[in-house]
């Protein structure tokens, strides 16, 4: 039987919401409860009051139950969200080698400006173009870039390694037409949140012409090994333990989760990875391993930026329509991606 709230549209369930997190302060508080504080952190209260409105939503978890559940599950939670940056952005349908893309061009961009290839997250299993689609805009909007979204398959209808095989066959569509999407060659970013994130660290790591940069949001970077973060972080914070262990159950056999394809943090060799600005939330199951990862790009001599949302929840980059601490952080990760590009390999030549 659906519930209450799956029979309100989600256009006034997102009214709603965004009324709570317009009240003051000392209202929000109210809402929220006393603060929450874990490994030394304290949840902010922007993230805490969003976790407490899907309490009273109902107990729903971000994966589990059925795939076809998981999948309207995340759409109708975007659909709360539909607020777009106040700058048009236009949108057209690309074939991207044989893969489904989007392609997203900020009104008034000059031709010849950087290119992100982007690759949405869901664990492999739920997420799509709509639903990252005012990710998308953000970016293309906040550091003046092309954003080429990918639609690359899902598991389990195609499980590993399909959707990498997916994402680099992109990319390399993607770096070898720039001009003609028009961008700028010298100037191909990848970047992806979550399982996009371990889509974007495949590429990183795979692809002929390296790309320029990459933008990570708490990377899934390792399936084979559980870091001390799953424990910390396992029930309460939007992404759970036990949907990591769904999704990963669904998209790879576990035979297979220690090759670089599945797990880049385990390959050997990571010199070749491009210039990165790497983020993750405090409050994350997936914490320690993007962490880890960014300390061995550093020591493999790549220059990465590592920068801990400390009092932030997974999933933060679809929220910043919400503003407060959301919104800082997307303006962040917009910003280190519009200076990596603009300012690394277009100066390079």
């Amino acid at each position: 039987m659906a519930s209450l709230t799956e029979k309100v549209p989600p256009g006034v369930t997102g009214a709603v919401l965004r009324a709570v997190f317009a009240l003051p302060g000392p209202v929000k508080r109210l809402v929220a409860g006393a603060p929450v504080r874990r490994d030394g952190h304290e949840l902010a209260l922007d993230a805490q009051l969003l976790l407490a409105m899907m309490r009273l939503e109902g107990e729903r978890r971000l994966a589990g139950g059925t795939v076809e559940d998981a999948r309207r599950g995340i759409a109708r939670g975007q659909a709360y969200l539909p607020k777009v940056p106040a700058r048009p952005v236009r949108t057209r349908k690309v074939d991207a080698g044989g893969v489904p893309a989007r392609l997203y061009t900020p009104k008034g961009l000059a031709e010849g400006t950087p290119l992100l290839v982007f690759y949405h997250g869901g664990g492999w299993v739920i997420g799509s173009l709509d639903t990252h689609d005012t990710v998308c805009r953000y970016l293309a909007v906040h550091a003046e870039v092309r954003v080429l979204s990918v639609d690359y398959r899902l598991a389990p209808e195609h499980p590993y390694p399909a959707a990498a095989d997916d994402a680099l066959a992109a990319y390399e569509y993607a770096a070898a037409h720039a001009a003609d999407l028009g961008a700028d060659p010298g100037a191909v970013a990848v970047g992806g949140d979550s399982a996009g994130g371990n889509l974007a660290a495949v590429v990183g790591l795979t692809a002929r012409r390296r790309p320029d940069f990459a933008l990570l949001y708490y990377p899934a970077v390792d399936m084979s090994v559980l870091r001390r973060s799953r424990d910390l972080f396992a029930e309460g914070f939007y992404l759970t333990d036990d949907d990591m262990t769904w999704f990963s159950d669904h998209y790879c056999p576990e035979a297979r989760r220690a090759e670089p394809a599945a797990s880049p943090l385990v390959a050997e060799d990571l010199s070749g990875f491009p210039p990165t600005y790497l983020v993750t939330a405090g409050f994350d199951p997936l914490r320690d391993e993007g962490e880890e990862f960014a300390e061995r790009l550093r020591k493999a001599g790549v220059p990465v930026a590592l920068r801990r949302q400390e009092d932030l929840i997974h999933g933060f980059a679809n929220m910043w329509s919400l503003g407060g601490r959301f919104r800082e952080a997307a303006s962040e990760a917009a910003g280190a991606l519009r200076t990596g590009l603009y300012a690394g390999p277009r100066g390079r030549g």
